[in-house]
């Protein structure tokens, strides 16, 4: 490392741990209390730890006081308490108590910790003979107490499959002891897992707790090939009992021709799902020793399958009273291919007297928009829901969803369908609702340059004007950044760009000749300073106005941002989402240079001094823009990029991407896992490589060694045949981390190592 390189990593590696510092807010619960006036929130909230390489947890407590219309108080605690070794934390519907689940690792046992508002009332400890590790990721994850807090379902990776034991004479029949000296297990067969994100994890089961005796009990009736996600108790039958549990579950035969296979399902809303109801292991007879049922025991009732009618339902919530039960659909994603589309939401009547053999009606509340008009509610894009997402009114539910290149909050009466947008519509802000409290949200909004703030909204009614939002920011002591990151971005500005499509084809459908957009981050002088061209991966997945470290880190540097939300993002409807497939490295492509000469022709930025950075499908567009268009761009970084799909489609844990990205409403005709020589010819040309030989720009590649989604051999062989030819290319490997690159150190690197190689080239 020459002299100015290392004092270029010095500077810039003490600058972004001032971004790296600022802690996240990862979820907040409202706990009731005996005065309607008072609450309290309690806020969960994480913070990158570099030098121990693992992120540091906390919780920490407000008392919100409500005094009147415009009087509002948020007490916080004085100190975070850290939450050394929890894997997550769920507080009970009362409030008064606590499940600390802490995740055995390596064999180990999990602990479940029953905490009440002064010690720790009752600790479980669960061996891997009934269960693995807890689900705790936003799509398995599925932690609930019924009403009485009595009883917690939750989900669990189901225990290992019995191995072979072997010793000096060979096979043993008998059972042996893991620990003997003479004896060894053998590998036995092979299990799929549900790819990226859920390595060796691929049976994900539902496991119920009985509180007062410490006894945890597997759910009877659920076949084998069912996974298990997203459980919620229902409510109390006429009788008074709460007996029965609502879940998600997904087949495993999502292969190509119907075959048994798990494809990837992490970030893929395409993986068919239903919506089952089954009774309580704890309701009835005491089960035989098998931790999991599978399916065909005559003393348990068979899982039932309450969306049968419908490809896709996912995240249940029930109503306060009991008496509705919604959720989202991807139905759309799921008939058409595309691993993200836009959402539907549904709901369920729920009877009181509810019993296993009546069939329920399915109605839809909010359906799919194929093309909004301008200004107008653009479909829904939900990543996640609330556990707890209803208004007192019991039919009104808060949502956040992606508008365009925002984020926004919509409230929805799941008895009208009526959609309101809660949040400002004159704002570049991102918004995000984080818990519920009464009739009023807590919220997190954001923007690229503005660090999150927490901000309380009400509902107001001014004399002579109709019911309106109001919101008041909050003073938090952990949502700050410091006074050189305020200052650094205080110099920045926020635009969001309507960018015309250029040259649209006949063919395209009314909503894929729309105009898509680009966020635009710069300085007052930002025609003479060097852009970064920001791609966002899916390609069905949107860059918002909020904050990214990442991002304001760059714009920190003095750079200029385009963060370009081309066509086939979701957030615009549904017809310019699938405007892209079976044009990507055409269309893509060339929405992104058409962003770039918008900018130019309204002179924002100097087109002689832009750079590109995207991961995954983002580094697939960083590819191709340097090779189809060499002299646009002085300097390039990718993360996981695809580069090949030809290569990807016998490598990836989604080999279905690659057919639809590449070959669109044909894609389930051609699906197969030995694909043709004239489609793989038809990858190839799809792919970055085939233009590798025009690449002039310098090219850092940055790939995490335990990438499932586009394994480094994507990146490798691109990064290889570039230097054969000449071209000047700088490798980074992370070999512990995935797809995402998420390790705080890994991340922390990486983002380090693009922003010193953009500054040396763009001098």
């Amino acid at each position: 490392m020459d002299v100015t390189t290392s004092e270029e990593y010095a500077s810039q590696s003490k600058l972004l741990q001032e971004f790296t510092n600022v802690p996240s807010i990862d979820s907040a619960w409202v706990l009731k209390t005996s005065n309607e006036d008072i609450s309290t929130a309690m806020f969960s909230i994480s913070q990158p730890d570099l030098l121990a390489n693992s992120t540091r947890k906390y919780t920490m407590y407000s008392h919100i006081t409500r005094a009147g219309t415009n009087s509002l108080d948020f007490q916080w605690s004085p100190f975070p308490i850290e939450m050394t070794g929890v894997s997550v934390i769920v507080p009970s519907p009362s409030g008064s108590k606590l499940l600390v689940v802490r995740n055995g690792e390596k064999g180990y046992p999990t602990k479940l910790e029953i905490v009440d508002q002064s010690h720790v009332e009752k600790e479980i400890h669960v061996g891997q003979s009934m269960h693995g590790p807890l689900y705790t990721d936003e799509w398995f994850h599925g932690i609930s107490w019924n009403q009485d807090e009595t009883l917690i379902a939750y989900i669990a990776e189901a225990p290992p499959q019995p191995r072979p034991a072997f010793n000096g004479s060979g096979y043993r029949n008998e059972d042996s002891s893991e620990e003997d000296c003479n004896t060894w297990k053998g590998q036995g067969d092979w299990e799929e897992d549900w790819g990226e994100r859920y390595s060796k994890k691929g049976r994900p089961s539902l496991f119920v707790l009985d509180i007062a005796s410490g006894e945890v009990r597997a759910a009877k009736g659920i076949a084998t090939s069912l996974s298990v996600g997203q459980v919620v108790w229902a409510p109390p039958s006429s009788s008074g009992s709460q007996k029965y549990l609502v879940f998600v579950g997904w087949l495993e035969h999502n292969g190509f021709q119907n075959t048994a296979r798990k494809l990837g399902i992490k970030y893929c809303s395409n993986r068919p799902c239903a919506l089952y109801a089954i009774a309580s292991p704890f309701e009835g007879p005491e089960p035989d020793n098998k931790p999991v049922s599978d399916g065909k025991s005559e003393s348990a009732a068979a899982a039932h399958n309450l969306t049968a009618s419908i490809s896709s339902a996912f995240f249940p919530r029930f109503s306060r009273d009991g008496k509705i039960l919604a959720f989202l659909s991807a139905k759309q994603a799921v008939n058409t291919g595309a691993h993200n589309a836009t959402d539907s939401l549904h709901k369920i009547n729920w009877p009181s007297d509810w019993e296993m053999d009546k069939q329920l009606n399915i109605t839809e509340v909010v359906p799919i928009v194929t093309c909004p008009e301008d200004g107008c509610f653009p479909g829904l894009y939900c990543s996640s829901i609330l556990s707890n997402p209803w208004l007192s009114d019991g039919c009104t539910m808060i949502l956040t969803s992606a508008w365009r290149s925002t984020e926004v909050i919509l409230s929805i009466d799941v008895l009208s369908g009526k959609i309101t947008r809660i949040t400002p519509e004159d704002s570049h802000y991102s918004w995000s609702v984080v818990a519920i409290d009464g009739d009023n949200v807590l919220t997190v909004s954001s923007s690229p340059i503005d660090p999150p703030h927490i901000r309380y909204g009400r509902q107001v009614t001014l004399e002579g004007q109709a019911l309106r939002w109001a919101w008041d920011e909050v003073g938090s002591p952990f949502a700050t950044a410091s006074n050189k990151v305020k200052s650094l971005l205080s110099h920045r500005s926020v635009s969001i760009l309507k960018i015309p499509v250029a040259n649209p084809s006949d063919g395209l459908s009314y909503g894929g000749k729309l105009p898509f957009e680009a966020i635009f981050v710069s300085s007052k002088d930002s025609s003479y300073s060097p852009t970064v061209v920001i791609l966002h991966g899916g390609p069905h997945s949107v860059s918002v106005s909020s904050y990214v470290k990442s991002s304001a880190f760059l714009a920190s540097l003095g750079f200029n941002l385009l963060i370009v939300n081309y066509r086939g993002t979701p957030g615009f409807g549904e017809e310019a989402l699938q405007s892209l497939a079976g044009k990507v490295g055409s269309q893509d492509v060339q929405d992104c240079l058409t962003a770039i000469d918008y900018v130019i022709n309204e002179k924002l930025i100097d087109g002689s001094k832009v750079a590109v950075v995207g991961i995954s499908h983002g580094g697939f567009l960083t590819t191709h823009l340097i090779g189809q268009a060499p002299d646009r761009f002085v300097v390039g970084a990718a993360r996981n990029p695809v580069c090949n799909l030809s290569l990807m489609i016998g490598t990836t844990d989604i080999p279905d991407w690659c057919y639809m990205v590449a070959c669109g409403t044909e894609a389930k005709q051609y699906a197969s896992e030995s694909p043709s020589p004239d489609l793989l010819r038809l990858f190839y040309q799809k792919s970055p490589i085939a233009h590798i030989s025009k690449v002039k720009a310098p090219l850092l590649m940055l790939l995490g060694g335990a990438d499932l989604r586009v394994p480094v051999s994507n990146g490798l062989q691109y990064a290889r045949a570039l230097r054969e030819r000449g071209g000047e290319v700088k490798i980074m490997m992370f070999p512990e981390d995935i797809h995402e690159i998420i390790i705080p150190r890994s991340d922390f690197e990486s983002f380090l190592n693009i922003g010193v190689w953009f500054k040396k080239h763009l001098k």
